[in-house]
C-alpha cells in the first residue's frame, strides 16, 4: 500500500471503509510522516470519520461485561496461574449481545463496529489488566506477611498501577503501531472476527461461515478435552514418556496456540520451536544431570531455572532494537518539548489530531509515580528513589512486554516482574517487601500497556479513533478495580484461604522475593551464568540481521527463542505446528488461503477462548454448590 491520496477515497456502496476493503496488514511504505497519511487517507477516512464510535452504552455495557470477566479470570489465575485474554471474547459477546436487545425492542439500533472496538476496548481493561496485580504480587504479599493489605491501600495501588501502564503506553502506540505495524495476532483476530460479523455479501458470508465452522470445531474440541480427553492424553503418554513428560515434552491438543502459530507465521513460530528444543530437551535434563534439579523436575521446577537466561534474551535483544529506532524515539516525544514551549506551536498533522495526546501521557505517569510512590513508602516502607526506579525500568520493560506480546500473542509480564525482582534483589538487599512491591509496578503497569495496544492495534486496522478508544479503555480501569479487588478479598479472606488454591503465580513471587531478597550473591552461579549467556544471545540476534541482512531469514527471532525458555515445549510446539499448517495452505491454495486463513484461525481462537471461559465459569458454579 503505497498510495499517497490527499483527499478522502470513494466507495461503491454505502458500506464503511473497514468492512468494504481488507485489512491493513501488507502495511504502509514511506517515511514515518507518510505512512501515518497514508492510514489516515486509506483507513480512517470513511471509517473513523464517519460512524459512531465513544458513546455512553458502548463504554457502560463494556465495563460491565469486562467486570464479568475479571471474575473468572481471578479464578483461573488462582487455581492453575493462567488468564484469558479478554479482548477478542469481549468483541464477540458485545456483538452478540446488543444485536439480542435489537431483537427484543430494548435497543433502537446495533452498535456500530467502531462502537464495539469501544466496548471492547473497556471490557478487556476491567477484565485484564487489574486481575494479575492481585493473583501474583499482592497474593505472594500474604503468603509472606500472613495478612492483606489494607482495603483503601489495595483499590489505590491495583488502580494507579493500571493507570501508570496505560498512559505509558500512549508514545509506544505510535512507534510499534504505527510506524512499526507490529502484527498484535490476537489484533488481528478480533479485527477479522469484528469486520466478518458487521460485513454483508457473498464474501461475508463465505468468511462467516469460515469463522463459524472453525468456531465450532475448536470449541467441541475444548470440551472433549475438559470431559477427560486431556487426563486420558496425559495419562497414556506419562507412562510412555516418563521424565520426559515432567519435562512438558509431550503432546497436548489446545487449538488456541495452533490458531495463533498461523497468525504469528513461521519465523517466530520455528524460532519458538528451536528455543523450547534447545531448552527443555537439552538445558532441562543437564541441569538433572548436574544435580540441580532432580530427576524429571516438573514445569514449575525447571522454569525457575530456564527463565532467566530467557528474559535475559529477550531484554537485551527489545532494547537493543528499540534504541536502533532512536529517530523514532526522539519523534515520539518530540511533543513534550512543544507543550512546554513559549513559541507558537506548528499545525498538527491529521494523524496527530486524532491521538493521545503526550501531555496525556505525562500527566499520567506523573500523578501515578506520586501516589504509588507515597503508598510504598506508607504501607511497605519503600523509600522514594526506589518507587522512583521502578517507574523508570517499567517503561523500558514494558516496551519488551509489549513488543513480545505483537510478535509472539504472549505477554510475559511474569518475566518482566522478575527481571525487577532481580535488580532490586542487587540494590536493595535483604528487603523482601521492597522487592516484591517493585516488581509488581513493573508488571502490572507492562500488562496494562500491551493490553492497550493489543485493543488500539484493533482500532488501528478498523479505522478507529485511537483518542476515543483510549478513553473508553481508561474507563473500564475504574469498575475493574472495585470488582476485582471486592471478589479478591470475597474468595481469598486471609492467608489460609489461599491454601486451598494452587496460586502458582503468587507462590512464584513469593520465593523468588525471598531467594533475591538477600542480593546477588545469594543467586546460584549458573542463573547468573544462563544471565549473561542470554543477554549476550538476545544482542547477537539483533546485530547480526541488522549488519549483514542476507543472515536474516536463517537466524531465529530473539523474541521467539528467548521466550520459548519461559514457557512449555509443548505450547511451542503448538505455534510451529499452527504455523506449518499456515504456511502449507498458502502454498497448495494461495487464493483460498488469502481469503480463508485469517478467518479461520481467528474462529479457532475465538471458539477455544469462548468455551474455555464457559467450562470455567460453570467449574465456578459447580465449585461454590
Amino acid at each position: 500500500m503505497t498510495c499517497m491520496a490527499s483527499t478522502p477515497p470513494q466507495y461503491s456502496s454505502s458500506l464503511p471503509s473497514c468492512l468494504e476493503k481488507p485489512l491493513p496488514l501488507e502495511g504502509f511504505q514511506g517515511t514515518p510522516d507518510e505512512v501515518e497519511q497514508q492510514w489516515y487517507n486509506q483507513v480512517y477516512l470513511g471509517s473513523g470519520d464517519r460512524m459512531k464510535q465513544l458513546t455512553w452504552r458502548a463504554v457502560i455495557v463494556g465495563m460491565l461485561l469486562g467486570s464479568i470477566l475479571s471474575l473468572t479470570n481471578l479464578y483461573a489465575n488462582l487455581k492453575m496461574g493462567w488468564s484469558f485474554g479478554v479482548a477478542l471474547t469481549a468483541g464477540v459477546i458485545s456483538f452478540a449481545l446488543w444485536n439480542a436487545f435489537v431483537r427484543l425492542g430494548i435497543s433502537k439500533s446495533p452498535m456500530t463496529i467502531l462502537e464495539n472496538t469501544c466496548m471492547q476496548s473497556a471490557a478487556s481493561s476491567a477484565g485484564y489488566s487489574t486481575g494479575g496485580t492481585l493473583t501474583s504480587a499482592v497474593a505472594a504479599l500474604l503468603l509472606l506477611t500472613g495478612q492483606h493489605m489494607p482495603l483503601g491501600t489495595t483499590f489505590a495501588w491495583i488502580f494507579f498501577i493500571a493507570v501508570l501502564g496505560v498512559t505509558m503506553a500512549i508514545p509506544m502506540k505510535r512507534q510499534m503501531i504505527n510506524i512499526e505495524q507490529i502484527r498484535f495476532p490476537d489484533s488481528i483476530a478480533t479485527a477479522e472476527t469484528l469486520k466478518v460479523l458487521y460485513s454483508e455479501g457473498k464474501r461475508a458470508a463465505g468468511q462467516a461461515k469460515a469463522l463459524l465452522y472453525s468456531a465450532l470445531f475448536a470449541a467441541a474440541n475444548a470440551i472433549a478435552m475438559a470431559a477427560g480427553g486431556e487426563r486420558w492424553l496425559g495419562t497414556v503418554q506419562q507412562h510412555i514418556l516418563g521424565n520426559w513428560y515432567q519435562r512438558t515434552i509431550f503432546f497436548k491438543w489446545d487449538l488456541m496456540f495452533v490458531g495463533a502459530g498461523a497468525l504469528v507465521g513461521m519465523k517466530t513460530s520455528l524460532s519458538l520451536f528451536i528455543g523450547g528444543t534447545v531448552c527443555w530437551a537439552l538445558y532441562v535434563p543437564w541441569l538433572e544431570s548436574q544435580e540441580l534439579l532432580p530427576a524429571g523436575a516438573g514445569y514449575r521446577e525447571g522454569v525457575s531455572w530456564t527463565l532467566w537466561g530467557g528474559t535475559a534474551c529477550m531484554v537485551v535483544a527489545s532494547i537493543v532494537a528499540f534504541l536502533f529506532q532512536w529517530k523514532s524515539i526522539v519523534r515520539s516525544f518530540s511533543s513534550l518539548g512543544a507543550m512546554f514551549s513559549l513559541n507558537k506551536r506548528r499545525e498538527l498533522t491529521d494523524v496527530e489530531k486524532i491521538e493521545t495526546p503526550m501531555s496525556w501521557f505525562l500527566a499520567g505517569q506523573l500523578i501515578s509515580l506520586g501516589a504509588l510512590g507515597y503508598l510504598a513508602h506508607a504501607s511497605f516502607d519503600v523509600p522514594y528513589w526506589m518507587s522512583c526506579i521502578a517507574v523508570v525500568i517499567s517503561f523500558f520493560l514494558a516496551l519488551v512486554v509489549c513488543r513480545i506480546t505483537g510478535e509472539a500473542n504472549i505477554t510475559p509480564t511474569g518475566a518482566m516482574g522478575k527481571v525487577t525482582q532481580l535488580i532490586f534483589g542487587g540494590i536493595a538487599p535483604g528487603h523482601v517487601t521492597a522487592n516484591l512491591m517493585a516488581a509488581n509496578i513493573t508488571s502490572g503497569a507492562s500488562s496494562s500497556s500491551a493490553d492497550l495496544l493489543v485493543d488500539l492495534k484493533v482500532g488501528y486496522l478498523l479505522g478507529a479513533n485511537p483518542r476515543k478508544q483510549f478513553i473508553a479503555q481508561f474507563s473500564g480501569i475504574f469498575l475493574g478495580t472495585l470488582v476485582s479487588v471486592l471478589a479478591f478479598r470475597s474468595m481469598v479472606p486471609d492467608a489460609n484461604a489461599l491454601q486451598s488454591f494452587n496460586a502458582p503465580g503468587a507462590r512464584t513471587w513469593a520465593a523468588t522475593a525471598e531467594a533475591l531478597g538477600m542480593g546477588f550473591s545469594h543467586l546460584h552461579n549458573i542463573k547468573v551464568l544462563s544471565i549473561i549467556a542470554g543477554g549476550i544471545l538476545g544482542l547477537i540476534l539483533v546485530l547480526i540481521p541488522r549488519y549483514i541482512p542476507r543472515t536474516g531469514k536463517w537466524l531465529p527471532t530473539p523474541i521467539g527463542f528467548g521466550l520459548a525458555w519461559a514457557i512449555q515445549w509443548n505450547d511451542s510446539f503448538l505455534f510451529f505446528a499452527g504455523a506449518v499448517l499456515g504456511w502449507t495452505a498458502d502454498r497448495l491454495f494461495k487464493n483460498k488461503s488469502r481469503e480463508y486463513k485469517i478467518p479461520t484461525a481467528s474462529g479457532i481462537i475465538a471458539g477455544a477462548a469462548l468455551t474455555g471461559m464457559a467450562i470455567l465459569m460453570f467449574s465456578i458454579y459447580h465449585t461454590s454448590r
